[in-house]
């Protein structure tokens, strides 16, 4: 659907959590990459097919529900040395900007705040359509993309390699595919 489609699209939507997915890749040991993501996670759109500067977007992720496939990883990524989960139990993103790229490419700025540190983190997304589901829900798809520097939310814990380099890499890829039902 392009842009000039949207319009009949305007409303407000709730991330359909069991269809979305709100990830990241990291480089480890500086020679592969690990995947995780968050299994607990909530969010709004409101989408303005006429003015898209006009949509916002608002996510709020459960920090205890990291996977990453290791049970053993994941309490790390919770402890102390990463998240402190018992002290920051969330993690959020609230928009501030949106803007259409052309076709069906956008971007949409906001502020992600991790433990308590608060950080402009621009998105690029791609609209993936939209639909109506077997029981009559409206649904958008949107994927995206983003890149951070871990440390500048404060998030510096690391270990030396005897062959040089750091276990963790400072910058975390986070990718979004995310489908969201228009709300009632």
């Amino acid at each position: 659907m392009a842009n000039s489609d949207l319009s009949a699209l305007t409303g407000d939507y709730t991330i359909d959590t069991a269809h979305s997915t709100i990830g990241f890749t990291v480089r480890h040991a500086m020679v592969t990459n690990v995947k995780g993501k968050f299994l607990d996670f909530t969010g709004s759109l409101h989408l303005d097919g006429s003015d898209p500067y006009a949509s916002t977007a608002s996510i709020d992720v459960k920090m205890d529900s990291i996977d990453t496939g290791s049970a053993d990883r994941d309490g790390h990524l919770k402890s102390a040395d990463f998240f402190k989960t018992d002290e920051f139990p969330t993690m959020t993103f609230r928009s501030t900007s949106a803007e259409a790229l052309g076709d069906d490419d956008y971007r949409i700025t906001g502020d992600l705040t991790i433990l308590g540190t608060t950080k402009p983190l621009t998105i690029d997304l791609e609209f993936n359509g939209a639909a109506k589901g077997p029981f009559g829900n409206e649904r958008v798809g949107f994927e995206g993309k983003a890149q951070i520097l871990r440390s500048e939310w404060g998030l510096t814990w690391n270990a030396a390699l005897e062959t040089g380099g750091v276990l963790v890499s400072d910058k975390i890829k986070l990718i979004f595919d995310i489908s969201a039902i228009r709300n009632a």
